[in-house]
């Protein structure tokens, strides 16, 4: 089948099976390797994408699904939603991530939730970063980063 989306704001339309993860696509054949293969189930959240503006995991995004969205990866998130910057510096401030493999995934997290919800509390940032797994740091230094972001935003839009 020929898929057919826009990646970072540029279209795309690629030969492939239905079945094929969007993991695979963005990865093998589109070279967005800041979107990362952990767990290939799901589950840990480094794979994360923004597709049509929500989180989804792309090891578990089949290509047929992909069909006609628009699909933001790291790569393209900081000229797609300004925001991401913001919340890159927070996190960098408060040294969230150790090894950085899982930083792609909460970062795209928190955009998502940061847009639809700048005024998060600690709780609703817990809530919104559930399907994240970092297995350097633990969460103390990112929940931190992450509630510095979001006083941030507030400031700006205030």
């Amino acid at each position: 089948m020929t898929i057919r989306f826009t990646l970072n704001g540029v279209p795309r339309s690629l030969h492939c099976a239905p079945e094929t993860p969007l993991l695979r696509l963005l990865r093998d054949d589109l070279a967005m390797t800041a979107t990362k293969e952990a767990c290939s189930i799901g589950r840990c959240g480094a794979c994360m994408v923004l597709v049509d503006g929500k989180p989804a995991n792309a090891c578990l995004t089949m290509a047929f699904q992909a069909e006609g969205s628009e699909i933001i990866t790291t790569e393209g998130l900081e000229a797609a939603e300004p925001l991401a910057a913001t919340i890159r510096a927070a996190l960098a401030a408060e040294n969230a991530f150790q090894c950085g493999y899982c930083a792609p995934g909460f970062v795209i997290s928190l955009v998502a939730l940061l847009k639809d919800n700048p005024d998060a509390g600690e709780d609703e940032i817990r809530r919104g970063l559930e399907g994240n797994i970092c297995r350097c740091t633990g969460y103390h230094s990112i929940i931190r980063g992450a509630l510095s972001a979001a006083r941030m935003l507030k400031e700006t839009t205030a």
